[in-house]
């Protein structure tokens, strides 16, 4: 039984990092302070102000400098503005004392040895005795930052190595040093993964450890290549990006949004500090050196100073992305290249297929990907076990930290080990004996699996396979799959059995990222039709794609009115709506799990479910209007059902004011940039659950529908919905007057805000009352129908399918 906890926290450092990390533990609902250093000097406008350096407004100027720049940054670092509340600012001279109260000490300062070890001794005297000590250091040995302290210090320290932005990016590197405690270990594995939500990776005290040890030889075999072999920046990118199941800032816009100055910062540390390793060189390749020297002595440090390896530029009122010549060192246009090999390897079915048919590929793109691929996974293994005792935990870093679709060596098992082996053989690419051994002992690929699900990976201290360690938290559609969990599928969803009597509905079309179709509706009907046969207990709607569901799908509805079929729109409405009130008057619980984009129609998914078990960064509105319509499948009653029921439960209540927000929040199209900002918008309502690691959303989801199910749960009896009638309605009307009289609304955007008016205030009646359900839904419905008439709605749908954004007509 564990003796640690952790309640509150204190950061130490309010730069770029430091702050973040304030603000994320905030997020986890912990109650942190954010110190750094009081000031040596006024600024002019202290001066001129009279203030002196003992004034606390001064004292706390820079750490309140740095939490401004970071709950202004976008994307925002916190999940509320609200949030900012559960942190408190001060400094390390006159608010010290605190860090002797804290549970957790982070400290996240400027990556000095000599600084670090002073801090460590001032917190050395004054922390708790079971306080946890921890740094986020990026490369300084983490034993060294401890060394001299207390036996307790030591005991109760290791690293903590966030990767920035520490809300969006999941890699968390956990690195212990020979003290450490061993229950600290585990503990802190277990809080990192549940209560912050990170994929933690257990390394050792080596350089730059595995994420970016990784990261950057791989980056400089890119870029030595690519310079020695005449491929232009563009031509790089393109080829190191999705076409190899990484980000779309591929190489060089990455380092342009890192920025040169810490890249190569960051280079020339490692360069130091690993002088046996046989890739050292690369990190100082000439042209890449040359080139990254000339670019920081001009200024061209990346985003950050307005060009880098890019440049934007208006061409004919369009934005573009002008690219570096690094011979002429001027900025030219796009010109888009193309390679016949990344477009052949785009018609394999798997991703695993596509990147063994462009890695072996002869044409540019295929020789550019050879090569990157063979050096990096032939490091990855040469590093093994300096960094790491296993292959896991290299390809978990690499996915989580970098937003790679697989790890080294699962790409090496894509495109074949034995291969790819003899080819590297002739190209006298040295290869780590262990991989040869491997491949002598009868076993072909790093990873075990049967029945198409992973069960185990080489393990090179008992030369065979391991089991795959399972976390109990987790549940894996796939590996549901592959054991014939499966009980029903079209091309859009399919029904499995979750165990213990739960069912699970997935949707899985990710070329739409999920929209809300006929095959989903009728999986969805299927679904209950299951859910009401005795051997099931619950259901939960989930999946692990990007995303749970991005809207509905608009094609349908677009052709159907361009060839004016309102017959069809109509059935298809009224089966929509049906099946979201079955859904909510399902007698048996029904969770759902959102996550990523939850849009229009798939927000009306959720607002139907019996309780909402939602990951954390979920992103949840009602977007309708930028199609021209409004929500039509329960959406907008579930609005008024949700922000203006309770209220009007009130004697005396002013409904306007919640109205106004209601209408506001729908006809602006607003999305709320996370579970918390969700609930805050009424889309989760109490008794919703928040879910930190989205890996185990689909656990937690079953687990509440367990719980429901052991509460003896019974669904809501059928109640009315307040109609504020002539009124509000009118009074919402001049609101959307108001907005087109100032020009912040077009003509046909005051046609759509009338309809939803309309539908959230109950329409024309006399008198404000509480109405049956089927009234508003009647209403959605009418104002749809009439909009699908629109021939500007209809544009903004076609607009929307084919240019991905909005079009204000």
């Amino acid at each position: 039984m564990t003796t640690y906890r952790i309640d509150n926290a204190v950061v130490i450092g309010a730069g770029t990092m430091g702050a973040a990390l304030a603000a994320h533990i905030a997020n986890a609902g912990i109650q942190t302070t954010l110190l750094d250093i009081s000031p040596g000097e006024l600024l002019p406008e202290e001066e001129n102000k009279g203030l002196s350096l003992e004034d606390p407004i001064v004292r706390n100027r820079i750490v309140r400098e740095g939490w401004q720049r970071c709950i202004s940054a976008r994307p925002a670092n916190l999940f509320s503005p609200e949030v900012a509340n559960r942190v408190t600012l001060g400094n390390l001279e006159d608010d010290f004392e605190i860090v002797g109260n804290a549970d957790w000490i982070f400290e996240a300062i400027v990556e000095n040895l000599e600084i670090k070890q002073d801090l460590m001794a001032r917190i050395d005297k004054v922390r708790g005795p079971k306080a946890i000590v921890t740094t986020n250091t990026s490369g300084i040995p983490v034993s060294q930052i401890a060394e001299g302290r207390s036996n307790s210090l030591q005991e109760n320290f290791l690293g903590t190595h966030f990767f920035n932005p520490p809300r969006y990016l999941k890699l968390l590197e956990l690195i212990p040093h020979p003290k450490t405690n061993e229950d600290l270990i585990e503990f802190m594995r277990e809080f990192c993964a549940t209560t912050l939500g990170k994929g933690v990776v257990l390394c050792k005290d080596t350089p730059n450890f595995i994420g970016n040890r990784i990261f950057s030889i791989a980056a400089s075999i890119a870029l030595a290549y690519g310079f020695d072999n005449g491929y232009s920046i563009e031509e790089i990118d393109v080829i190191s990006g999705p076409a190899i199941g990484r980000p779309k800032t591929a190489t060089f816009r990455l380092m342009d949004l890192v920025g040169l100055d810490i890249s190569t910062h960051v280079s020339a540390n490692l360069y130091d500090a690993i002088p046996g390793d046989p890739y050292r060189e690369l990190l100082r390749h000439p042209k890449t050196k040359d080139l990254m020297a000339e670019m920081i002595s001009r200024g061209w440090i990346g985003n950050k100073s307005g060009q880098g390896f890019y440049k934007k530029k208006m061409v004919d009122g369009k934005k573009e992305f002008w690219i570096l010549n690094r011979e002429t060192f001027e900025y030219v246009a796009p010109v888009k290249p193309r390679f016949d090999s990344i477009g052949q390897a785009r018609s394999k079915d798997s991703f695993e297929e596509q990147l063994a048919t462009l890695v072996y590929a002869d044409d540019r793109a295929g020789k550019f990907v050879w090569h990157l691929l063979s050096r990096t996974l032939a490091y990855s293994a040469s590093v093994v076990p300096e960094i790491s005792d296993d292959v896991v935990s290299i390809d978990k870093a690499c996915k989580w930290g970098f937003s790679w679709r697989l790890g080294p060596f699962e790409i090496w098992d894509a495109i074949g080990v034995r291969r790819s082996v003899d080819r590297m053989a002739e190209e006298m690419v040295e290869i780590p004996a262990w991989v040869n051994k491997m491949l002598a002992g009868g076993s072909e690929t790093f990873y075990q699996k049967e029945g198409g699900r992973v069960i185990g990976f080489y393990d090179i201290d008992q030369e065979k396979y391991s089991p795959l360690a399972k976390d109990p938290k987790e549940i894996s559609i796939m590996d549901m799959k592959a054991q014939g969990k499966e009980l029903l599928a079209n091309s859009s969803a399919c029904l499995l059995d979750m165990d213990e009597a739960v069912l699970l509905l997935e949707f899985n079309n990710p070329s739409t990222a999920n929209a809300i179709d006929e095959d989903i509706l009728l999986m969805l009907n299927h679904a209950l039709d299951e859910l009401d046969k005795p051997q099931w207990r619950a259901l939960v709607i989930g999946n692990q794609g990007k995303h749970f569901s991005a809207g509905a799908n608009i094609f349908t509805m677009a052709v159907a009115a361009q060839q004016e079929d309102f017959e069809m729109l109509e059935t298809a409405v009224s089966a929509m709506q049906d099946l979201m009130q079955r859904m909510r008057y399902s007698p048996k619980p029904v969770v759902v799990a959102p996550f990523g984009m939850t849009l229009a129609g798939g927000c009306e998914v959720i607002l139907a479910g019996s309780r909402i078990v939602a990951a954390a960064e979920s992103y949840i509105g009602l977007i309708e209007v930028g199609v021209g319509l409004v929500p039509a499948g329960g959406g907008t009653t579930a609005t008024v059902r949700r922000l203006i029921n309770p209220v009007m439960r009130t004697r005396n209540a002013d409904v306007l004011p919640h109205m106004q927000r209601a209408f506001e929040q729908i006809a602006l199209a607003k999305v709320a940039e996370s579970a918390l900002q969700a609930q805050e918008m009424g889309y989760l309502a109490a008794q919703d659950r928040i879910v930190m690691n989205s890996d185990y959303l689909l656990a937690e989801a079953k687990r509440t529908a367990l719980e429901m199910v052991a509460g003896g749960y019974h669904p809501p009896a059928p109640g009315k919905i307040w109609a504020s009638g002539r009124d509000v309605l009118a009074d919402l009307k001049l609101f959307v007057w108001g907005m087109m009289d100032a020009g912040y609304a077009t003509e046909h955007d005051g046609v759509v805000s009338n309809h939803l008016a309309n539908v959230l205030s109950g329409g024309d009646l006399t008198a404000p009352g509480w109405v049956p359900e089927q009234y508003f839904l009647d209403l959605e419905r009418e104002a749809i129908l009439a909009l699908f008439h629109e021939e500007k709605s209809i544009a903004r749908m076609w607009h929307m399918l084919q240019n991905k954004k909005p079009l204000r007509n």
